[in-house]
């Protein structure tokens, strides 16, 4: 199935397509690579302060419709989002890109 970025609303090849829920309402929304990341830029605050509701989302399905297994491969995209976001409302210092230092991790999972 070929993805289109509902964002730009022409034939923008979409990379992936995200699920999310606001005031009780799920949604979808299918996306390029550039509106994901600003996306979850966006959002990375709000996650981070946040309190996980209900059980986990399994990467399988919050992988879309159109993510190849090289982009599904990269790792539990949420999950990274979710400790670079905690770790910046912390003070900590992280990087936007790259791997996040294990001891972070670890913090981030004590506070969890």
């Amino acid at each position: 199935m070929l993805l289109v970025c509902d964002v730009h609303g022409d034939d923008t090849t979409g990379a992936e397509t995200i699920s999310f829920s606001l005031d009780g309402a799920a949604y979808e929304i299918d996306v390029c690579e550039k509106h994901a990341d600003e996306m979850r830029d966006a959002l990375a605050p709000f996650v981070g302060a946040a309190r996980r509701a209900g059980g986990r989302v399994h990467t399988a399905s919050r992988r879309g419709r159109g993510r190849s297994g090289a982009a599904a491969a990269g790792g539990d995209r949420q999950r990274v989002v979710d400790i670079r976001a905690w770790a910046k409302a912390q003070g900590f210092k992280v990087s936007e890109r790259g791997r996040i230092a294990q001891s972070l991790i670890e913090q981030y999972e004590a506070a969890h």
